[in-house]
């Protein structure tokens, strides 16, 4: 049996962003396209959405009335070709929760939980395509094998856009401005 014989004919086209708006929710859930081709994320594990859950309950909780959080959120970073990624904790501001799609420019951070085989993706490919896009912020969260998590939080020179270096921290998140946040990660 052939790979073409087991994956449906449209993940090996190019989709549009027409097209990929037209699909339904349920289609478009566990995806993201990259430069129009579609990419299949394998499930998460349950420490993983836990640990994203955790983080966006609390930054919601921190953003106060003109920012929301939210896991499994589309961000469409460009039109042509279309690329779309789902960050597993997003801030955005509420004015914009009924826009579709949500665009960088709605989006104050994105975070990503580095889960086995997502590695080089969430460290290397996606920071470059969240600073191209402009997103202010970016945090990356690694699973230590001690259970307690180390975040690793990026700054955009708008500039250059790039992310620079911003603080680590292991265990507990203290977040400043804009989210003067104290979140307890080890205890999962």
């Amino acid at each position: 049996m052939t790979a073409e014989m087991v994956t449906p004919a449209w993940m090996h086209a190019q989709i549009s962003a027409e097209e990929y708006d037209s699909w339904s929710e349920e289609q478009c859930a566990g995806i993201e396209i990259v430069d129009g081709m579609v990419v299949v994320s394998p499930s998460a594990s349950k420490r993983h959405n836990r640990l994203a859950r955790i983080l966006a309950n609390a930054l919601d909780a921190a953003a106060g009335p003109d920012w929301n959080a939210d896991t499994d959120f589309d961000v469409r970073l460009q039109d042509v070709p279309l690329t779309n990624r789902r960050p597993d904790v997003i801030v955005y501001r509420a004015e914009t929760i009924d826009l579709t799609p949500t665009r960088p420019e709605h989006v104050l951070l994105v975070v990503e939980v580095v889960s086995p085989g997502s590695e080089t993706t969430d460290r290397i490919v996606k920071v470059d395509q969240y600073a191209k896009a402009g997103i202010p912020f970016y945090w990356r969260i690694e699973q230590a094998a001690t259970g307690v998590p180390i975040v690793y939080t990026y700054v955009l020179d708008p500039a250059t856009k790039a992310y620079r270096d911003g603080e680590m921290f292991t265990g507990t998140v203290k977040a400043t401005a804009p989210f003067p946040i104290t979140v307890d990660l080890g205890v999962l």
